[in-house]
């Protein structure tokens, strides 16, 4: 019986096992939790509020803030790169923590500190939406939503006393919002010279330790101390205003320092050729220097002279004589309209012996094509004094130049007084009713001076220099500019009309001695128009 027994349970062990495995995978195939039914999708215009707080945290910058664009392309970027940034990163940070760990590792009687394994894991981080700040000055600022739930693995070995122990970094996430501000931007790759690092919130840092093979974080208290250490040592070091800088290329080398001056002496032409129908031209003289960012410079107007002497003197920064050239424009100046160019010519400066004063008689030509046969016609000529001086040793510049700055008058300038500048750089989305043909008026203690139009534009792009030489400086004074569009078409019934104006205040001007704004145009829709100011003193 005890063998029948034995023989029967396991049959019937066997079976009630078989019938149990066969009812549990029914089970599982044809009934679902509760808890794993498949979400309801609904938009979230219909969730209450409840839901969406819930949703908030993960929702991305550019849905909740309209001010920020969103940028996946950069996250497919990043992610096909990782493998690659990955390397490039840990192979970065061990170059630079490298001699600073040797430096302070004496200080604490450590034989030897040693990445075993340096790398950031696979998984990349993600932006969730970049805004970017529109400024007047060269520079781009950019505001990013970082998030990071990295797979890392950090693995450092400390040897001390004859004993050795391995500290690992593992599981790290990183939510932040860095500002970074890319200044000065410079005319050579990768356009520009330092990289400026703000965090505008305190960051969220989650990782894991493990020592000596242990979860440190698993210690009562140590997780919430950690993480409490780590962001106030983070946001005392970067929370805006305070910054990391890094420095891409040296900046004097990427904005090519100054290497001597040039001096030209405009004194006169001969023989030019007569542009207006009822009498003669009335000639002035644009001079330019090439990779030079500054507006041209310009003598003044001689009016009805085929013979004009200037006289008047001209000084340029050079800082590069082999390759700049500086031009000769000669213009017949017009009240209404575009300036008629009544010649040209350029020196290379390269032909110019240094610090020997040289007196040139220049043919003004059509245009720089030797074989052009229009050349050969006379069109007068242009006599000029140029002096070029190079700096010596103890005088080169040991910085850059800052752009903002604002450099001194002239001398000549009224005690008390100063130099008024004023520069129409740029215009936005413009629209005239009937043409839009820009061009910046600007009238200041009863003297009117104006820009060249630029035809059919919305956006017209000046950048000319306007100087008034005061006695005293204007604290009770504005001045007034108008953008208007004149016809280019003879016989409409609106050959002008006005696009926008606005007065400005000089107070700040004297104040601040430098103030560059983009303005929006009064009796404009959304015309803005953008103008430097400075307040150049003698002292």
């Amino acid at each position: 019986m005890g063998i029948i027994s034995t023989i029967m349970g396991s049959f019937g062990f066997g079976i009630g096992v078989s019938i149990g495995v066969v009812i549990g995978y029914f089970l599982f195939i044809y009934y679902q939790p509760t808890d794993v039914e498949d979400p309801e999708i609904r938009p979230l215009v219909e969730l209450d509020s409840k839901s969406l707080e819930q949703l908030l945290p993960e929702i991305p910058l550019w849905i909740k803030n309209p001010d920020y664009d969103r940028i996946d392309w950069l996250n497919k970027f990043i992610e096909y790169m990782w493998p690659y940034l990955d390397k490039a990163i840990c192979k970065m940070a061990k170059k630079i923590a490298e001699p600073i760990i040797a430096e302070q590792i004496p200080k604490y009687k450590i034989e030897s500190v040693d990445f075993e394994a340096l790398t950031l894991g696979c998984l990349p981080p993600t932006f969730q939406g970049m805004k970017v700040y529109n400024t007047e000055e060269k520079e781009m600022i950019m505001e990013l939503g970082l998030k990071w739930a990295a797979n890392p693995n950090i693995l450092v070995a400390v040897k001390a006393f004859g004993l050795k122990a391995t500290v690992q970094v593992v599981d790290l996430q990183v939510f932040a919002s860095p500002r970074i501000t890319l200044k000065p931007l410079v005319p050579a790759f990768p356009c520009f010279a330092n990289i400026h690092v703000s965090l505008m919130e305190k960051p969220h840092v989650d990782f894991g330790v493990k020592l000596l093979g242990a979860d440190a974080m698993s210690i009562p208290g140590a997780y919430r101390i950690v993480q409490e250490i780590i962001k106030d040592q983070v946001a005392n070091m970067y929370l805006w205003p305070k910054r990391l800088e890094v420095q891409i290329m040296d900046p004097i080398k990427a904005m090519r320092k100054p290497v001597g001056i040039l001096n030209v002496k405009v004194v006169k032409a001969m023989k030019l050729k007569k542009k207006d129908l009822l009498g003669a031209s009335d000639p002035y003289v644009k001079l330019k220097l090439t990779e030079d960012k500054l507006p041209s410079k310009k003598t003044t107007v001689k009016h009805k002279n085929l013979n004009p002497e200037w006289n008047e003197e001209f000084t340029f920064v050079v800082k590069d004589p082999k390759t700049q050239i500086l031009e000769f424009n000669v213009y017949d100046w017009e009240q209404v309209g575009t300036h008629d160019k009544m010649g040209l010519n350029v020196i290379p400066l390269k032909d110019i012996t240094p610090d020997e004063l040289k007196t040139l008689t220049l043919d003004l030509l059509k245009n720089l094509n030797p074989n052009d046969a229009q050349n050969e016609k006379s069109r007068g000529q242009l006599v000029i004094e140029v002096h070029y001086k190079p700096f010596k040793d103890n005088e080169v510049p040991s910085n850059v130049e800052d752009s903002n700055a604002v450099q001194k008058a002239p001398e000549g300038t009224p005690d008390g007084g100063g130099l008024l500048v004023i520069i129409v750089h740029e215009a936005q989305d413009l629209e005239g009713k009937h043409h839009t043909n820009p061009s910046a008026r600007l009238l200041f203690r009863g003297e009117e001076k104006r820009t060249k139009p630029v035809k059919k534009s919305r956006d017209p792009r000046w950048e000319e220099e306007f100087q008034f030489t005061l006695d005293e400086p204007p604290m009770n004074d504005r001045v007034h500019v108008e953008v208007i569009s004149i016809s280019k078409r003879m016989g409409l019934l609106h050959p002008k009309e006005s696009l926008g104006y606005i007065d400005i205040n000089l107070s700040d001007v004297v104040s601040n001695k430098r103030i560059n704004e983009r303005y929006h145009l009064i009796d404009s829709k959304n015309g803005r128009i953008q103008i430097e100011m400075q307040w150049r003193t003698s002292s």
